[in-house]
């Protein structure tokens, strides 16, 4: 019987041992590979992902670049899938700006004025692609300082100094409305135009209050003038009212006049009977030529009554 370890060598045991030791270095070298390649991969996907992917913020659009070119779509807000590495998003606020600037212009009259004006604007959503692509992201430095620098100048030209001031609201109108049109052309929505102030030189502002105080104290004479004549009327007016009073007075005792005499005529005890009403007591008396005699005479007891009385006292004595 043939010995089964003859075959595979004296050794047997140990050499499969040291076959299998100086063998397992290969191995473990592309495990290592193999673990690193994964990593790679799942790092690349991660940052393919990572690059698909983009988030448009609240109040803003975004512009799609391919390859540095502007895509004629505009993404809204929420999440988005694009190209990765092709494919680039620019975010553009669409949301209400402010956007402050000072100006310097000469009036009709050859007036230096200088004002501050305050734009509050939108972008219109749907054509950010076309301001970007056009005006870039600077779009504020390129178009709406000069703008607004241009519409001024044009307008405040249409006005005397003094008319900005008295007819400030219109010529306000006339620079918004300028402005507006001219942004508008661009895609750019002006919602308000604020003018904070115009400011003249001090030989004109002293020239203005100078003016002002004069037509004040004109506006005063004025109404001294009114006061006067308010006056004025008010004394003629009470002078015919005083004179209608006398005539009506005059006229009323003229009328009561006529009728005592024609009382008088129908009565002549009535002068008596008033001086009896109107008598306080005592004896009224009137001088004249013939000494003092009674205003009015008392009427006399009748001969047979003072008889009678005389009588009467006598038999009274005797009785006595």
């Amino acid at each position: 019987m043939k010995n089964p370890f003859k075959r595979l060598g004296r050794n047997y045991p140990y050499d499969k041992v040291h076959e299998y030791t100086t063998g397992s270095k290969p191995i473990l070298s592309t495990n290592r590979l193999k673990i690193l390649a994964g990593i790679i991969t799942f790092v690349i996907i991660i940052v393919f992902m990572f690059e698909s992917v983009v988030v448009v913020e609240a109040g803003h659009r975004g512009v799609v670049l391919y390859v540095g070119a502007v895509e004629h779509r505009v993404l809204g807000e929420g999440i988005h899938f694009i190209i990765p590495f092709a494919e680039q998003v620019i975010q553009m606020e669409v949301r209400t700006l402010k956007f402050e600037a000072n100006a310097t212009a000469a009036s009709n009259d050859l007036q230096e004025v200088q004002t501050t004006i305050a734009l509050n604007y939108h972008l219109s959503p749907d054509q950010t692609n076309l301001i970007y692509q056009q005006l870039g992201a600077d779009y504020a430095d390129r178009i709406i300082a000069p703008t607004i620098q241009e519409s001024v100048k044009a307008s405040v030209a249409k006005f005397n100094a003094e008319e900005l001031i008295t007819r400030r609201a219109e010529a306000k109108a006339v620079i918004a409305q300028s402005i507006a049109n001219t942004l508008s052309a661009r895609n750019i929505v002006v919602e308000t135009v604020f003018i904070t102030d115009f400011k003249f030189s001090q030989a004109f502002a002293s020239q203005v209050e100078a003016k002002v105080v004069a037509f004040q104290k004109y506006l005063t004479e004025q109404n001294n003038l009114l006061a006067i004549k308010v006056i004025a009327n008010q004394t003629v007016v009470q002078a015919q009212a005083a004179a209608r009073a006398n005539v009506a007075k005059a006229a009323g005792e003229s009328q009561a006049i006529q009728i005592i005499t024609s009382q008088l005529r129908q009565s002549p005890q009535y002068l008596q009977w008033l001086s009896i009403n109107r008598w306080n007591g005592q004896m009224p008396y009137a001088l004249g030529s013939g000494g003092a005699v009674p205003f009015f005479q008392l009427p006399a007891r009748a001969p047979q009554t003072q008889n009678q009385t005389q009588t009467q006292t006598q038999n009274q004595t005797q009785l006595r």
